[in-house]
């Protein structure tokens, strides 16, 4: 599990002008298949090179991701009583935490694939959809995995997917609220700085 959702950070980490138009499934489906193509192509990539994997990641991947509401929903009740300084700090932290994750692991999906299933616009709210996806490793097996979307200023934005109904902002969350509960919000901005530092797990 951790590792699909390594690989489908690495997918979700701006946004160019053809965006605000674009349709949720057909974003997904582009970045799938630029991620993967680069992945299956270049040797390096692959084998897990971590300056190419960034790189990939800012280019392709970080500007469909909507940090801040993945962010919120993570830290859950004590996000309202955080201030605007810390509700930075979390964001950027938390973002710095999805592409060290993606960083470390972009090297084990050579030769996987990601199939969007087919979108049906009004099955969802205005703002808010889903895009049914199946993740498909190296030997055949099917994984099923939901994308939650929402609808911004700048086009759709993935805020949190779901993983054999494992939702990764609620994994988050679980993780985050026995740290708020015992150091608060800024115990909680050190712990992520403190995983974020280069040589820490």
């Amino acid at each position: 599990m951790s590792r699909v959702l390594s690989f489908l950070a690495a997918l979700m980490l701006s946004v160019s002008a053809w965006a605000q138009d674009i349709s949720p499934d057909q974003l997904v489906q582009k970045i799938t298949v630029e991620v993967l193509a680069a992945i299956r192509t270049d040797q390096q990539l692959a084998a897990g090179d971590k300056q190419k994997a960034l790189k990939l990641a800012e280019e392709k991947v970080l500007p469909y991701i909507d940090f801040e509401e993945a962010t919120r929903l993570a830290v859950g009740r004590a996000w309202a009583r955080a201030s605007a300084e810390q509700k930075s700090r979390l964001v950027s932290e938390f973002r710095n935490m999805l592409v060290r994750t993606y960083a470390n692991a972009v090297g084990a999906y050579r030769g996987q694939t990601l199939t969007v299933l087919p979108w049906r616009a009004g099955k969802d709210t205005v703002d808010e959809t889903t895009v049914h996806t199946q993740y498909i490793r190296a030997s055949g097996q099917r994984l099923p995995i939901d994308f939650t979307m929402r609808k911004t200023d700048a086009g759709w934005k993935v805020f949190d997917f779901v993983v054999e109904g494992v939702s990764l902002v609620l994994t988050y969350r679980s993780e985050f609220d026995a740290v708020l509960k015992q150091e608060g919000v800024d115990g909680l901005i050190k712990r992520l700085e403190q995983k974020n530092t280069p040589g820490t797990t």
